[in-house]
């Protein structure tokens, strides 16, 4: 997914939001320090993530971009790769996310927090407000008076609509350069059109500009508004996984994260599947890559209803769902890991 790892990021306004991780009462030296071990940790976490999701990723997006006769299903496709190209096929493309989500994990969870404390501070805290939040938790008798001052889940949401949108401008080259590698179907490296993410990159600066690199920009905005679900549900979870169990806070972090990711991607995925045939449509011109089908985000939505009606949509949803859950759990113990194990 979008390729944040859940479990790393805490709800500021939870009370499993310890001093430590919101950065308070610590001297400026010991928040480096900490801010340090999160990004080593970071890595870790990516590489980790990478290993397990990609293949997913790689089956999903051939079914989104492919003939509907090229493949039978997500089986066949994964026979199909491996029986053709070997098992390094199933990581065609995997240099650009590695890198990528070093730099998204990391703006994506400053401007999240970020734009939950400027809501919190300046939408969410006015007195009629929190009136109105006391008298619906006091006739509802579910939650203590106290969560009526904290940020609300659709606090939470915007917050992750505006973080989804910061973080495009990053996500999308990556996301762009990796599509174009993973539907290479040829073995033989001399057959294809890029030679690997630097090449790729260089050919679509040279023949497009910088315009071309961020081909799908749009796309990858509406594709990630969707994070409004992702966010809003991660809240929701987090605050029935506090006040009904007695799960540790990595654990809540692991099921709220888990769960939350798999809303997102039953609200969200009609939507990657637009993005994915744009970022795999031909450029045009001095690429002689092809003709381009797919100018605008309607034409990519019409072509996919008028082949495959509204199951063309959903086409590849079963690798990318079985992909979002254990991807993010090793991301998440990677993380917890690396970060126990670094010295203090």
């Amino acid at each position: 997914m979008s390729g944040t790892v859940q479990g790393a990021i805490v709800n500021p306004d939870s009370k499993h939001a310890s001093n430590e991780a919101l950065g308070q009462g610590q001297p400026a030296r010991s928040i480096q320090h900490k801010n340090y071990k999160g990004f080593v940790a970071g890595v870790f976490s990516g590489i980790a993530k990478l290993s397990v999701g990609h293949p997913f990723d790689t089956i999903k997006v051939r079914l989104q971009t492919s003939e509907r006769v090229q493949f039978k299903g997500p089986l066949d496709c994964l026979v199909q790769t491996l029986k053709n190209e070997g098992a390094r096929g199933l990581y065609k493309g995997a240099t650009p996310p590695l890198i990528g989500w070093m730099f998204m994990d990391s703006i994506m969870l400053g401007s999240l927090t970020l734009y939950r404390r400027i809501l919190h501070e300046n939408v969410f805290s006015s007195p009629s407000l929190i009136a109105l939040t006391r008298a619906s938790i006091h006739q509802i008798g579910t939650a203590k008076e106290e969560v009526a001052t904290k940020l609300p889940t659709v606090g939470h949401a915007i917050a992750g609509v505006m973080a989804g949108a910061t973080v495009s401008f990053i996500a999308a080259p990556v996301e762009h350069i990796k599509a174009r590698l993973q539907v290479q179907y040829a073995a033989d490296k001399s057959q294809r059109l890029y030679k690997g993410p630097i090449d790729c990159s260089k050919r679509i600066l040279r023949a497009h500009g910088v315009a071309g690199i961020y081909h799908g920009l749009s796309a990858t905005l509406i594709f990630r508004s969707f994070f409004f679900f992702w966010w809003g549900s991660y809240d929701v979870f987090t605050r029935l996984l506090s006040t009904s169990t007695n799960l540790s806070t990595p654990a809540i972090n692991f099921w709220a994260g888990g769960l939350s990711a798999q809303v997102f991607w039953l609200t969200a995925y009609p939507s990657d599947v637009v993005k994915q045939r744009i970022m795999t449509d031909s450029l045009g011109g001095s690429l002689n890559d092809g003709e381009r089908r797919f100018p605008r985000w309607r034409d990519a939505a019409r072509e996919i209803w008028r082949r495959d009606g509204p199951r063309g949509f959903w086409r590849g949803f079963l690798p990318c769902f079985l992909r979002a859950f254990p991807a993010n759990a090793m991301a998440l113990l990677a993380f917890e890991g690396v970060m126990r194990g670094l010295p203090e």
